[in-house]
């Protein structure tokens, strides 16, 4: 478990790092084909192939992701991650600033783990 750990972290590391270093190349091998998004600020499913499409244009763009906290709970062949963290950016011309708590989901493919789905909720406060 201690291996599949230290690999799922670098996992999760790697996905905000590629969100905010707007790097869709980066993100299309760690999101599984049929990846799903829930949107934090609208709720709307968002797919793989729209997300990248969204970073690629450049209408998405982080200035700011701070992952504050996440925990790990497994399964057969499944990670499930909750976390909050602290975003700043722009989609389009609209700045967002958000705070949230998110779920991600973990399928492992062979010997990488790949995103599967990704939640997020808008908080209050943190």
């Amino acid at each position: 478990m201690q291996i599949d750990e230290a690999q799922l972290l670098k996992v999760e590391r790697r996905f905000f790092s590629a969100l905010l270093g707007a790097q869709p190349e980066a993100l299309d091998e760690l999101l599984t084909d049929d990846f799903l998004l829930i949107d934090v600020m609208s709720g709307s499913e968002v797919t793989k192939s729209a997300l990248l499409d969204v970073m690629r244009s450049g209408q998405l763009k982080f200035e700011e992701i701070n992952q504050l906290d996440s925990r790990i709970r497994w399964y057969d062949g499944t990670a499930v991650v909750t976390g909050s963290t602290e975003m700043r950016g722009r989609f389009a011309e609209e700045s967002f600033r958000v705070s949230s708590r998110y779920t991600h989901v973990y399928a492992k493919a062979g010997d990488a783990w790949q995103l599967a789905s990704a939640q997020g909720t808008p908080i209050s406060n943190l």
